[in-house]
């Protein structure tokens, strides 16, 4: 076997293994019943603190399709009203509308779509005021960053063997096209992988949403769930990539990765989104932190219909405020997410987008030949075992006990999975924010430093 031959297996056999960027207790993090859907706006401090409440002021994201590439939506839920207005089952396991249960299960996908374009609610008890006029987004439940947007829900099966036997390799690059072709601006991809390589067979789809001039917003993943560098497809020059904040504003230890192809950071720690049939949970990770900014390049997109993706994406990590060592680094990319400096502060125009080309990557690295995608041989490389085998979430039907139940969750899923992990990492980002000088240091363990690793960003 030769060297190129066993590296393809393993970046093969890891695609295999894409998986959720960061949302049950087999990840790492998890997800604990929320309060009533009248107590959950006051949760949602990230509208406030990055700005996105002030941003509310010029845009709110009307006329903008947003695809949410993701485990199913359930479009039923009441934030979700009027928002799903479209679908697409891209792992062809039996769902023709892309909004059903898929995998594993519509939980992570849901959480996901009220986060970047809830609406809120009216309380079935409530008696609305006669002459008040009526507004898009309800008093009560979860309001998305872009409330106005409409969600494209497109399902895909990952992270165990999908009985239609489409491979990720099959399944992302079919989603991304048909979000393309369907009318979406901006595309969510909450979902990760474990190695920075991707495979050949995606470069066209990537390449197509790039000439479509289409925004494309990833999750970094998490060091709890075993990411500790970013993993593809949030590799893929062009792509802006989420990294996560705790809850005092800083580098996530847990819900969080680091790398190069950062672009911004934004929270993703002490999250509240809609779970299927009407409930809300509380969660962490990378997942929820990518449909804050992917909201925001909807708020900017609705403003700006004619603007291009490429200044879509400096206009966010332009406006974005420093932090971590000076200028762009692998923790904090740009720096944290800055929504209201996003749709109202004057940006310079920039020449190229400056997360990198797609185009660029593959003139050099794939020679320019798109004919030929690399396939991995399935009588060779098995269906990797779920990471996620039961991603239940519990019913809501009680007040937060978030401290106590997550608290006790983390530790104890942490004791028995992510030991060794989490310490390691935790001791290298603690040591890189007491001594800003060793993330600038050695910021990456040189894998993405390859020619085929797809994760050098220009």
């Amino acid at each position: 076997m030769t060297r190129a031959t066993a590296r393809f297996r393993r970046t093969a056999a890891a695609l295999l293994a894409m998986t959720l960027a960061g949302v049950s207790l087999a990840a790492g993090l998890a997800l604990a019943p929320a309060a009533q859907a009248d107590d959950v706006r006051d949760k949602q401090y990230w509208l406030g603190e990055s700005g996105i409440t002030k941003a509310w002021d010029v845009s709110k994201g009307a006329g903008v399709k947003v695809a949410v590439i993701d485990s199913g939506v359930d479009a039923g839920h009441p934030d979700l009203k009027g928002a799903v207005t479209g679908g697409y089952d891209a792992s062809g396991a039996g769902t023709s509308n892309g909004q059903k249960t898929l995998g594993v299960k519509p939980e992570h996908g849901t959480l996901v779509a009220t986060m970047l374009a809830g609406r809120g609610h009216q309380a079935a008890t409530a008696s609305p005021s006669p002459s008040a006029s009526p507004s898009p987004v309800g008093p009560d439940g979860i309001v998305g960053v872009a409330p106005e947007a409409e969600i494209l829900s497109v399902s895909t099966w990952l992270g165990s063997a999908n009985p239609a036997g489409k491979s990720d390799q099959d399944q992302i690059p079919e989603a991304v096209r048909w979000a393309v072709d369907n009318g979406a601006r901006v595309i969510n991809i909450s979902l990760g992988s474990t190695t920075p390589q991707w495979p050949q067979s995606w470069d066209a789809a990537f390449l197509y949403a790039e000439q479509k001039d289409v925004v494309i917003v990833a999750a970094a993943g998490n060091r709890v769930g075993g990411n500790l560098q970013v993993g593809a497809p949030a590799t893929i020059p062009g792509v802006l990539t989420v990294a996560g904040l705790d809850r005092k504003g800083v580098a996530s230890v847990d819900s969080s990765s680091q790398g190069i192809s950062i672009g911004v950071a934004a929270p993703a720690e002490n999250l509240v989104g809609g779970l299927p049939g009407g409930g809300y949970a509380e969660w962490a990770g990378t997942s929820g932190a990518a449909p804050i900014v992917s909201g925001v390049a909807a708020l900017i997109r609705s403003k700006w219909p004619d603007m291009s993706a490429k200044q879509v994406i400096n206009r966010i990590v332009s406006t974005a405020k420093d932090a971590g060592p000076a200028g762009k680094d692998p923790l904090y990319g740009y720096g944290v997410l800055n929504a209201e400096g996003a749709l109202k502060d004057s940006v310079p125009e920039a020449a190229a987008n400056p997360l990198g080309s797609i185009s660029d990557w593959i003139r050099v690295h794939r020679r320019g030949n798109l004919a030929t995608p690399a396939q991995v041989p399935s009588a060779e490389v098995a269906s990797a075992a779920p990471t996620l085998p039961d991603p239940t979430v519990p019913a809501v039907k009680a007040p937060s006990q978030r401290d106590s139940a997550v608290g006790a969750a983390v530790v104890i899923g942490s004791a028995l999975l992510f030991v060794v992990i989490i310490g390691v990492a935790g001791f290298q980002l603690r040591r890189a924010a007491r001594d800003p000088g060793l993330a600038g240091d050695d910021p990456d363990t040189g894998v993405f430093d390859t020619a085929e690793s797809g994760g050098k960003h220009s």
